[in-house]
């Protein structure tokens, strides 16, 4: 695949070098242009396809770790935090126990 994605571009480059070498006239210099041109145009839409490929892998990784997030609450790279958890003082309420007491007085 590499002799392909690389090998015919380069092919073309030195195709269009030995041309200038063998007849640096008239249609050495056009023969050169055309194959250069079109060696560095093939070389130029490979890289541009593996770069929209590499993109691709990017948005699934980005998937995946999303899909982690959603499972989990944190994402992949992040390490779970330790330590201490938050407790309240004896005798205050939150808003959230007052409203469950409330709602347990008004049954």
């Amino acid at each position: 695949m590499a002799v392909v994605r690389y090998g015919l571009g380069a092919a073309m480059i030195l195709g269009g070098v030995a041309i200038i070498i063998i007849n640096p006239g008239g249609l050495g210099v056009d023969g050169f242009a055309m194959a250069v041109g079109g060696g560095l145009a093939v070389l130029m839409i490979n890289f541009l396809f593996r770069l929209g490929a590499s993109g691709d892998l990017e948005r699934q990784r980005e998937e995946d770790a999303r899909t982690y997030f959603d499972e989990h609450g944190v994402w992949p790279d992040e390490e779970e935090k330790k330590g201490r958890k938050w407790t309240l003082p004896a005798g205050i309420v939150t808003y959230e126990q007052e409203q469950r007491q409330r709602r347990e007085r008004g049954s």
